[in-house]
């Protein structure tokens, strides 16, 4: 595979807060991160709305999305993504219209409709449950407060109409993947954490796909893929950098979400600790994650990238020391090209 037919590559960036870190350090740290990332060739970098989350520090994604696109020129700064029933579409439209108006087309709209967090605080942020079952209709009512002026309208979003903020539909299941294939609307997939229905996801997707007119809409299939990262100057330091990723997905499914946990001994002995049921748990979550040296990361993202037939790759990096977290992207971002 040449370079100018793989896929295009992207981070994703959950912003982590590092045991005894504070939200200030995480974020000072992805500004840093995005602007080398600019600089090493990377498409898009988006930020993900979680909630209640010692750990996650990307709880306010439009402040911070903001933020990014202030200290970088060209890069595309995005959301992947806006938990959209946590919102009304109307202040999603002005917020990111906003967003489009100070920094022109850098800006990336990607909605989903998980709460991004645990049901005390999905009733803490007034979630709509009805608005969850009526994704569809809430997208395509964010989508009209974006799309180009109507003078008649009796609402209308300012900043925001005329923007044409692009939008992608996230997703872990065939749901997301009939929503976004109806509107015609790109579709990213959550692998990273959730990969059981991949493959199945983008099938669902790509033969129900129904051409848009729209402005944020397209004439054909457009697929991203998400997958976790760690890349090192050997195979070994790589797995040992990847026990924190295996550590907070261990906390997800234990309850225990404290902030990234620091790198401990190799793979196989920390998992060694952890229960069968744990184990596999663990295991399944993990499956589209590829650690290892540059060219062994590389060539496993090839193998991914051709099997899935997707466009574009997010990737992500746990890695608990921030220059581990540069170095990753940037051994990446030279084996890639």
């Amino acid at each position: 595979m040449t370079p100018s037919t793989r896929a295009r590559l992207n981070i994703l960036d959950l912003v982590p807060v590092v045991e005894h870190g504070t939200a200030a350090e995480a974020i000072e740290s992805t500004v840093d991160i995005a602007r080398h990332a600019e600089q090493w060739g990377y498409q898009r970098y988006w930020m993900a709305e979680h909630h209640n989350m010692r750990g996650v520090a990307s709880s306010s994604t439009a402040v911070l999305i903001g933020h990014v696109a202030d200290q970088t020129q060209t890069i595309r700064v995005g959301a992947g993504g806006i938990m959209l029933p946590n919102h009304a579409p109307y202040v999603v439209a002005e917020q990111f219209g906003t967003l489009a108006t100070i920094h022109g087309d850098r800006i990336d709209l990607g909605l989903g409709r998980a709460p991004g967090t645990d049901p005390l605080t999905s009733r803490a942020l007034r979630r709509n449950d009805a608005a969850a079952m009526n994704f569809a209709g809430e997208v395509e009512e964010l989508i009209g407060f974006l799309g180009e002026p109507d003078p008649e309208a009796k609402v209308r979003a300012f900043p925001g109409e005329g923007t044409n903020v692009p939008v992608w539909i996230l997703g872990s299941s065939h749901g997301g993947a009939q929503v976004a294939a109806a509107l015609g609307l790109p579709y990213s997939f959550a692998s990273h954490f959730a990969p059981a229905a991949l493959m199945s996801a983008l099938e669902v997707y790509r033969t129900r796909f129904q051409p848009s007119t729209s402005t944020s809409g397209l004439d054909a299939p457009r697929t991203m893929a998400a997958a976790n990262v760690m890349v090192a100057d050997t195979a070994e330091e790589a797995e040992r950098l990847f026990t924190s990723v295996l550590s907070r997905f261990h906390g997800i499914i234990t309850g225990r979400r404290t902030g990234l946990a620091k790198p401990d001994g190799d793979v196989a002995s920390l998992m060694a600790t952890w229960t069968p049921n744990e184990r596999a748990m663990v295991s399944d979550m993990i499956r589209v994650s590829f650690v290892g040296t540059p060219d062994q990361v590389r060539d496993r993202l090839e193998e991914f990238t051709a099997a899935t037939g997707v466009d574009e790759v997010v990737v992500t990096c746990g890695a608990y020391d921030h220059d581990a977290r540069l170095r990753t992207f940037e051994l990446l971002a030279d084996a890639w090209q």
